[in-house]
């Protein structure tokens, strides 16, 4: 059964640091399990923190402007090309981890077949893979346009300050009847703790279901492109047995 994961925010709030933390804690705790690192968000920063710039799409394979990588297999039906162009654009990162980016979707509003035939070949995907880390365009919205999938655990990246908290609000407003009442908070990001007070006001007064903490790590400074952080893995590790997630057996 896949466990799926997703990490919703404003840009800018540090989502991807934070996808690329739960990766590194995936591995570490289940090191035999598959990953799929799934970029559903419109800036594609994701691949670029590994290095990549990767232009083959989901929305390459809607739009038909996807270049394959190798010829296509004769005599296939709609739904089998869909599928064999998904796997075209997988982009395997180690062993046992891979992603692949969305960018634009369709709205759920077409009628069109491709819309199904996406969603479809999506979850023929995402059931091929352990573990699923959605990195989501602002909320589960945009996800849900491109494929109807149910969600063990969502994640709200907020940072300490009150236009992030509002933010925070209204994104697990919108989020809320996608999470097909699984798993829904909100993680503070960025923390200053020198300012734990002033972020436990903002708490109350919006009266968020806060899952952790997570303390602001100077060292992203030094490299902000790969996002890799040690502070931010080991944060995630002391709030990990609250999240709707597989625990290890002591």
């Amino acid at each position: 059964m896949t466990v799926k994961l997703a990490i919703t925010g404003k840009g800018g709030s540090g989502k991807t640091t934070i996808v690329k933390a739960f990766m590194q804690i995936f591995k570490e705790m289940f090191p035999d399990k598959s990953i799929l690192l799934f970029d559903n968000d419109l800036t594609s920063e994701l691949g670029h923190s590994f290095g990549l710039d990767i232009r083959n799409t989901i929305y390459g394979i809607r739009s038909g402007k996807h270049e394959y990588k190798t010829g296509i297999p004769a005599d296939m039906t709609k739904q089998e090309y869909i599928e064999w162009a998904m796997e075209d654009i997988l982009v395997p990162l180690d062993d046992n981890v891979d992603i692949i980016v969305s960018w634009f979707v369709g709205s759920k509003d077409c009628r069109c077949p491709i819309t199904k035939q996406i969603n479809d070949a999506v979850n023929k995907l995402l059931k091929r893979y352990d573990i699923v880390i959605f990195d989501c365009e602002f909320d589960l919205k945009y996800l849900n346009q491109l494929v109807d999938t149910e969600i063990d655990s969502t994640i709200i990246v907020a940072n300490p300050s009150e236009e992030s908290a509002h933010l925070a609000n209204r994104i697990e407003e919108f989020s809320a009847k996608y999470a097909a009442g699984n798993q829904l908070g909100v993680v503070i990001n960025k923390v200053d703790n020198n300012d734990l007070a002033s972020v436990y006001d903002l708490l109350k007064k919006y009266d968020l279901d806060v899952l952790g903490v997570i303390p602001y790590d100077k060292e992203l400074k030094n490299h902000p492109m790969t996002r890799d952080s040690k502070v931010v893995q080991d944060a995630i590790k002391e709030f990990y047995f609250r999240l709707n997630l597989p625990q290890i057996k002591h």
